[in-house]
């Protein structure tokens, strides 16, 4: 793990991160049990990148978010189920799975907090589809049904492919700050999505795109750090020291206070 990066508050930066709900069955004890949580690879990626999580719990309205967000250094929206369509004027068909409408609440509340205070935020998948939405963007409910000459995107775990499978390649912008994070216009990522990005909200810019044309990379223009990726980068820090880095400027940003 790396060490902590101390800001100018003379502590290392936090970075509140979302969380999900789901309902564990306890083999042990022949029942289920109801968990707020989050993976641990995304705490792994930004303890590794000198940062300190704290999980933001789901329930909360929205005074207590907005304390908790007065006192955080940046936002991280992790990867999850699907955002209610209704949100952004889509379908609810059979596609549609994991909508959780108090998450969908409160990430969608934070992302727009987060641009419009010009907060660090990094996006990954879910958080990459819900920013486009919070700021008036829509997606594809199915990429694979509904985009022309889609790839194939949603490699979920699987023997065969774990949660590190490099499935494709993405192109980036060369003068993009996710281009000058990595160190590269051309990087390979996993995919463990089926949603996407349809139309742009009209604050992002794209700044990266999949073979088949699917925007897979946003940037907020003159934020300090607002960026969402499509991909995972939290299962590749072990496998590609580039996306260790992403992390590492989120955190890097923080470490200097807001703007």
């Amino acid at each position: 793990m790396g060490s902590f990066q101390v800001n100018r508050h003379g502590r290392a930066p936090i970075i509140g991160c979302t969380t999900y709900h789901k309902v564990v069955r306890n083999l042990e004890y022949g029942r289920s049990l109801d968990i707020i949580g989050l993976m641990p690879s995304y705490i792994n990626a930004i303890i590794a990148a000198g940062g300190i999580p704290l999980l933001i719990p789901l329930g909360l309205d929205e005074d207590a978010l907005l304390q908790i967000f007065s006192r955080i250094d940046g936002l991280l929206l992790p990867g999850g189920g699907d955002i209610n369509p209704r949100l952004y004027h889509g379908s609810h068909d059979e596609t549609i799975r994991g909508v959780d409408h108090e998450r969908d609440r409160t990430e969608l509340f934070l992302a727009r907090l987060a641009v419009n205070q010009k907060k660090p935020l990094l996006a990954i998948c879910r958080g990459h589809q819900v920013l486009n939405v919070a700021l008036g963007g829509t997606l594809w409910e199915d990429v694979m049904a509904r985009m022309p000459g889609a790839i194939k995107h949603d490699y979920y775990y699987t023997t065969d492919h774990p949660r590190n499978h490099v499935a494709h390649s993405v192109l980036l912008e060369g003068n993009s700050r996710i281009a000058q994070i990595v160190g590269t216009a051309e990087i390979g990522v996993n995919s463990l999505h089926h949603q996407g990005i349809r139309d742009l909200a009209p604050e992002l810019v794209a700044v990266g795109k999949a073979p088949d044309g699917l925007i897979e990379a946003v940037e907020v223009p003159d934020h300090p750090f607002a960026i969402g990726v499509q991909w995972h980068p939290e299962n590749l820090v072990q496998d590609d020291r580039r996306m260790l880095a992403l992390f590492e400027a989120l955190v890097g940003v923080a470490q200097n206070g807001h703007v």
